[in-house]
Formats: C-alpha cells, structure tokens, sequence
C-alpha cells in the first residue's frame, strides 16, 4: 500500500516538473528545445541586462545562466547575471518576450532584439522592422493597448491566435 502511493506521489511529481516548460511556452516567447537545465531559453540566448547598456545586444553564454519562472536566460558576464539574478523584473522584456505590437493586435509574435525600445525602463520587443517603425508612430497607443490585451492572452497557445 506504501509503494502505490509513493509511486503516484512519484508520477505526479514528475508531471509537474514536466509540465512547467509547457507552461512556460504560452507565456514566454522561447527557443525550440531546451537548455542545459532541461527549461526552454528565453531571449533567444541575448543577454537582456545588455539590452540596458550602450552598444549592441550581447549574445549570452550557457556558462552564465539563470532561472526565472521556468526559463532559462543567457548572460555575457558574471555581473550581468548577478544584476538579473538580483533583480529579474527589472530586465526582462515585456509580454514575455513577444511582439509588443503583435501582442497589440492580439497575436504572440516572436520578439527580435533588434527591433527593441525602452520605455520608462520597460524593454519592448518588435518583430521586424517595418513593425517598429508602425510602432514609433505611436508608442503610447500601442504599449496601452498591448498590456490591456496581455491579460487576455498570457496563457493562450500561440496556435489559438
């Protein structure tokens, strides 16, 4: 009797540990596969304390990451990793790394480090630049009605969209 319940103790937890990058996938935009830690990888490897500092985006190395809600981040050095580690919310992008304009229209796009903007010290991703650019024409708008929409669509499939 002590073995069956220990082995569908067992069974469930490892559905759930199975089950968060799953989860992790309708909310965050993340490579295909999984990283070293068996999560998916945020930020398509970019190191996002980079994406706060002057110059180009930094790509991150495996050697530095860390966790954040079932995701995997890639740094280029050991203080940038420090500084998300100290403070994750501070660095990541918005709508878990998708579109902010795709997200405005109520879509999950793929979010391109090279189409990004702070605003407010928030980093928004954009999915090309033609999007960017329909974006500059009103920031304000499309940052409103992106958060607005977040809420309906954070936990949908990107294939119900």
């Amino acid at each position: 009797m002590n073995t069956t319940l220990f082995l569908h103790a067992t069974a469930l937890a490892v559905t759930f540990a199975l089950a968060s990058p799953v989860f992790a996938a309708d909310e965050y935009n993340v490579s295909n596969g999984l990283s070293l830690n068996g999560n998916p990888l945020g930020m398509h490897g970019v190191d996002p304390v980079s994406m706060f500092q002057d110059g180009a985006p930094a790509i991150g190395d495996a050697k530095y990451t860390s966790s954040h809600d079932g995701v995997d981040y890639y740094f280029s050095t050991t203080e940038a990793q420090q500084g998300f580690d100290a403070d994750p919310e501070n660095y990541l992008p918005q709508f878990g790394g998708f579109c902010a304009f795709g997200v405005f229209v109520g879509k999950k796009l793929d979010g391109d480090v090279r189409y990004a903007d702070i605003v407010d010290g928030k980093l928004y991703l954009f999915v090309n630049a033609a999007i960017f650019q329909k974006y500059q024409e009103d920031k304000t708008s499309v940052i409103e009605g992106a958060n607005a929409k977040w809420a309906e669509i954070v936990h949908s499939p990107v294939g119900d969209l």
